[in-house]
């Protein structure tokens, strides 16, 4: 209840005839210290900053993602959140703070959101493997995708005849083309600059970053890692569509679906909601995936537990080297 509503709630308080004195002052008394325990400044109880240094939020999803980005890092100091530890200090030069999102959406929006409350988060940089869905990408490459979006926020069609799936009435018919009853849609998100809701598929990374990305030259990746070597030197693919959602994506049939109708390069299980999550706040963000298999496309059985320090060390090399490049 409001503050103030609670207040005329009480001042319109008449006892009854026949009503203590005594107990009516116990209520009123009672019923003030409820009301004063109200804020009627909503700010109240919000989150306090750790610290007040500008720093880059510097993230990967599970450990040995982050294992070659926290050997680097200089002047380490950790703080634990809900259980979640961030360890500020300086990287290529930058001040940051390097954590772990955790796998999955929810997550990772959960967690990009706890260190925008905690830190002066000035910029977002992701870090970590993912699954190859574009044809002309092999394992070890690093893709650095221009927008990411949320593949997997779908209708859930009602099959009407063999095959045939019929969307609900009233709701809005997509562009993306479905897989089956699995019918893509837009989130609905806002801004603090512009509260009224919007419907929105891709969130762009920032343009400037993406253009120091671009301009990064050679960068010196793995082939090899502990006695495992590929095949094929690894290359790095600036630009084009990510995608992000909650499965893990071991299928050929919806690989090349996910390729044919998104035109994605890689699909990972976070960046799109860290993408979501900096839109809403209006912090630039950009991600820096590896590919540690392809996605149910390559022969034999998943490549994920092969090749992943491979593809987990290539993502964080190029994430250093735009560090070091990136003039804020």
């Amino acid at each position: 209840m409001h503050f103030l509503f609670c207040l005329r709630r009480l001042l319109s308080f008449r006892p009854g005839v026949g009503f203590p004195p005594w107990l009516a002052a116990g209520f009123i008394a009672l019923a003030l210290g409820g009301c004063a325990g109200l804020s009627p400044n909503p700010t109240a109880g919000a989150a306090v900053r750790l610290d007040e240094t500008p720093r880059i939020a510097v993230m990967s999803a599970f450990q040995p993602e982050l294992t070659l980005l926290l050997k680097q890092l200089q002047d380490p100091r950790m703080h634990r959140l809900n259980g979640v530890d961030f360890t500020t200090g300086t990287l290529q030069g930058q001040q940051v703070v390097l954590f772990l999102s955790g796998i999955s959406m929810v997550n990772a929006s959960m967690n990009t959101q706890l260190a925008l409350d905690r830190f002066h988060i000035t910029h977002i940089v992701f870090s970590g493997i993912a699954g190859g869905v574009n044809p002309a990408l092999n394992i070890g490459d690093v893709a650095v995708p221009a927008q990411w979006g949320q593949y997997l926020e779908v209708l859930m069609a009602r099959e009407t005849a063999p095959g045939q799936f019929t969307i609900p009435p009233r709701m809005e018919a997509q562009t993306l083309a479905p897989f089956g009853m699995l019918h893509p849609r837009p989130v609905e998100t806002r801004t603090a600059a512009s509260p009224a809701p919007v419907r929105k598929f891709w969130f762009e990374v920032d343009p400037k970053m993406l253009a120091v990305a671009r301009g990064l030259g050679k960068v010196d990746l793995n082939h090899c890692s502990a006695g495992v070597c590929l095949t094929h030197k690894p290359q790095l693919m600036l630009g084009g569509n990510g995608v992000s959602g909650q499965a893990f994506v071991d299928n050929a049939a919806f690989r090349e679906y996910t390729f044919r109708t998104f035109q994605a390069n890689v699909l990972d299980m976070e960046t799109a909601a860290v993408g979501m999550v900096a839109y809403s706040n209006s912090v630039p963000y950009i991600a820096f995936r590896s590919l540690s298999d392809l996605a149910g496309g390559g022969e034999g059985a998943n490549e994920m537990v092969t090749f992943m320090n491979i593809a987990a060390d290539n993502s964080a090399k190029v994430l250093l080297a735009f560090l070091a490049a990136w003039k804020p």
